[in-house]
């Protein structure tokens, strides 16, 4: 199936799941057809002594009637592509660094910054690390060694990747296992049409689950004040770091689940995590929210909260859960705008943003 035969096969299941809360039009944003993937992660396939980067077949064992090799990924990014054959050379003429090697995994940014990760099936000692050093200086690139129990960061365990959002660049720290978007080039798509969709304002915004920042830090430019939520630590750190380092002032992180932040906001509970970080949820003017939730969509009580607000911006990566949260939102509100963000090409996965706006609610006279 050629890309544009694929593209329209997903808008038009898009458009069929929508057509019921009365979705028309949805905007399209294609991917690049090849090396778009900023990570990707392979199999070590050990035969005698040589080794190989390996995949398998779908819903097959590991095993070689399955087994795939690789020696380039075009679904990677040109700079994971570049650096497949240099380092499996390198592996392969180190006993030290091939000994048990089960796994490499490669983050990359679109800057070109680039992680490594080396995952074995043993402890690894003072020996690997002398290689591993001499590796990571010779490719330029950074390397973490992971096995049962360890983790050995020889430099750092992040990069930084710069985005670029209507005309504005903003800087990101992406931790090594940490979530980030696999298809920088959508990404940057996907951000400027939720700050287009947001607009400009005098009133403050509502983010549940903000993982890194991806979207706060952009959309901070379009109100007064930002409110982020977020339960992973990790995740909370690198959008504090990403926060400081692009010089925004109007962003405040609590680390709440949106769980946790709506027993907040109800007041039905007190946490102490908001007054640790001098946060008041009664001095927000709240009049946007905007959720990227989980495949798992909106949990009941987290989507009453969501329904209290005037504006809703939906982005989703789960087409079946976003519909059934729409069942409940489309209640109080209507949706104005929807797109479809091609981030898995030749997948069947749909990245999907929608806009909402609560209905107003009409006052007839009563007459004699």
């Amino acid at each position: 199936m050629s890309y544009f035969a694929q593209l329209t096969e997903k808008h038009s299941r898009l458009t069929q799941m929508l057509m019921p809360f009365g979705v028309s039009e949805i905007e399209v944003f294609a991917s690049p057809e090849q090396y778009y993937r900023m990570r990707a992660e392979f199999r070590i396939w050990h035969e005698k002594d040589s080794i190989s980067y390996a995949m398998f077949e779908q819903g097959s064992k590991a095993s070689s009637r399955s087994l795939i090799r690789l020696t380039a990924f075009p679904t990677a990014h040109q700079n994971i592509n570049r650096l497949m054959p240099i380092l499996l050379e390198c592996l392969s003429g180190s006993d030290t660094l091939k000994h048990r090697l089960y796994q490499c995994e490669f983050l990359t940014t679109q800057r070109g910054d680039t992680l490594v990760t080396l995952i074995y099936h043993r402890k690894l000692d003072q020996a690997w690390q002398d290689a591993a050093r001499v590796l990571q200086e010779k490719l330029n690139v950074f390397i973490i060694g992971r096995s049962k129990g360890q983790k050995i960061v020889l430099t750092q365990d992040f990069v930084t990747e710069c985005l670029n959002v209507a005309g504005q660049s903003y800087f990101y720290r992406q931790i090594e296992g940490g979530f980030t978007q696999p298809n920088a080039a959508v990404c940057e798509k996907m951000l400027e049409w939720a700050c287009t969709q947001a607009g400009k304002n005098s009133r403050d915004l509502l983010e549940l689950y903000c993982g890194n920042g991806n979207f706060t830090l952009p959309l901070s430019r379009y109100f007064r004040r930002v409110l982020a939520t977020e339960i992973s630590k990790t995740s909370v750190a690198a959008a504090q770091w990403n926060i400081e380092h692009n010089a925004v002032d109007n962003i405040k992180i609590a680390r709440l689940s949106a769980k946790e932040f709506t027993e907040a906001f109800s007041g039905s509970r007190a946490f102490q995590r908001l007054k640790e970080n001098q946060i008041c949820l009664h001095d927000y003017d709240f009049s946007t929210i905007f959720i990227d939730p989980p495949r798992a969509g909106v949990d009941d009580e987290s989507l009453k909260l969501v329904a209290q607000f005037e504006r809703i911006i939906y982005v989703s990566c789960n087409p079946e859960t976003l519909c059934q949260n729409l069942q409940v939102l489309t209640q109080t509100h209507n949706i104005q705008a929807a797109a479809l963000f091609d981030q898995f090409p030749f997948t069947h996965h749909i990245e999907s943003g929608v806009v909402l706006v609560r209905k107003k609610i009409s006052h007839t006279k009563e007459t004699k």
